[in-house]
């Protein structure tokens, strides 16, 4: 069985993939992405954590709850790519700070 610690690496890397690009990209659909790379460093962190917890048992509470996770991110990721689409079709263009520009 693989170590906790490269289950804990693996996710770390994840995380510092997630926030490099929420940090750093402009367009919406990479910052949607960035965030689902960040709910699955989650999902991944928790599942490792409960198969560690006690050895030879693993927790299907943290599956389940994992399952429902994942559901729930596929339904913000649809909702977030629905107004992604509704805001280039109105406005033209996906990049956050042109869009920003447009309050009034």
């Amino acid at each position: 069985m693989i170590e906790l610690k490269y289950y804990i690496a693996f996710v770390f890397a994840l995380y510092i993939v997630g926030l490099y690009c929420l940090a750093t990209k402009r367009n919406m659909i990479r910052l949607v992405l960035g965030i689902e790379i960040l709910i699955n460093a989650a999902n991944l962190n928790f599942i490792a954590f409960s198969a560690y917890r006690a050895p030879g048992f693993i927790d299907p509470l943290a599956h389940s709850m994992v399952i429902i996770s994942i559901a729930i991110a596929g339904c913000v990721s649809a909702a977030a790519l629905a107004l992604i689409v509704y805001a280039y079709k109105h406005y033209g263009t996906l990049d956050v700070r042109k869009l920003r520009e447009l309050r009034g």
